[in-house]
């Protein structure tokens, strides 16, 4: 009995090893909006490591974003961490922060304030739980200055029915929360403004570019002014990418106001929407967003919305003498 017992158990492990070998699909997953890939300026793909080591010597890094997108969120925390491994000196600024609100960061940072009283009286994107809060977190949990870098909304909203000469009409202590000087020249940064513009009113055009480079100048100010109290640092910001691409905006208003700092620019783009040839930055390539309307009706409608917002708006008014 023993002898067909054997010979059975040999039968069996034969018969197993003979059994063709289970090995893991070679076939990569389908993309996911959470997926992207770097490329140098020059083309070559990059790790994210290899990102943070050729942005090391930068004194700021500019980080674009379509607002909402996972990837390039997603991108933005993790830069944020690989920056930060190579260089503990590392501060966070944000456009999705205005100078009126810094003491309020500061407090939560400094855990006075719970992350809803941070997101009612900051003032904090619709977004924020979603997009901001892991970087945020980030400076929090390593003690990293945030810098509250924008201006606020309805001063820039006002200086876009009125113009640059509002900033004249506003008291002292609000004066402060934007950029002393806007820069108002025709520059490639406006040129690119101006061609996105289509409702052909030049005068209306103008206003909004002021309003436009009040945030780039207001960004660009509170990042050299910080530097210059903290001239060991290397600064990550985050905002639009049309803030940051191809250098145009925020960084342009950052040389002019400090030729000798390193500024390098990160940028998502898509197959359809690249940054210029030679362009200076680093690109993500990411999914397209979908697109926002088909009906043209809705389109406009939404628009509409938007635009009346301006009705309820509050703007400081000349004492008349």
């Amino acid at each position: 009995m023993n002898k067909w017992l054997s010979l059975g158990l040999i039968s069996l492990l034969a018969g197993c090893a003979a059994q063709p070998s289970l090995t893991q699909s070679t076939t990569p997953p389908p993309p996911t909006f959470y997926d992207y890939t770097i490329h140098s300026p020059q083309g070559d793909t990059l790790s994210l490591e290899a990102l943070a080591a050729e942005l090391k010597e930068a004194d700021i890094v500019l980080v674009g974003e379509w607002h909402g997108h996972p990837a390039a969120h997603l991108l933005q925390a993790q830069l944020f961490a690989a920056l930060y491994a190579q260089n503990t000196e590392l501060a966070l600024s944000m456009e999705q922060f205005t100078r009126d609100k810094q003491h309020i960061v500061n407090q939560y940072l400094e855990g006075e304030i719970g992350e809803k009283t941070l997101i009612k009286e900051g003032n904090a994107w619709p977004n924020y739980t979603s997009d901001y809060r892991p970087l945020v977190e980030f400076a929090k949990q390593n003690q990293l200055d945030v810098i509250a870098a924008n201006a606020p909304k309805p001063i820039v909203r006002c200086i876009g029915q009125q113009g640059a000469d509002y900033l004249d009409q506003l008291p002292a202590v609000e004066r402060k929360w934007v950029a002393y000087n806007l820069t108002l020249d025709n520059d490639a940064y406006r040129a690119k403004f101006n061609a996105s513009m289509h409702h052909g009113d030049e005068e209306k055009t103008k206003r909004q570019f002021a309003a436009q480079t009040a945030w780039d100048d207001t960004m660009a100010e509170s990042m050299v002014n910080y530097l210059a109290l903290n001239p060991n640092k290397q600064i990550i910001h985050t905002a639009g990418l049309f803030h940051v691409a191809e250098g145009l905006g925020t960084a342009s208003r950052i040389k002019a106001r400090n030729p000798e700092l390193k500024v390098m620019m990160v940028t998502p783009v898509t197959e359809k929407a690249n940054v210029a040839e030679g362009a200076p930055d680093y690109t993500v390539n990411v999914m397209p967003i979908p697109t926002s309307y088909v009906n043209e009706d809705k389109m406009k409608a939404a628009m509409k919305e938007i635009y009346g917002r301006n009705n309820d708006l509050k703007c400081y008014q000349p004492e008349e003498k």
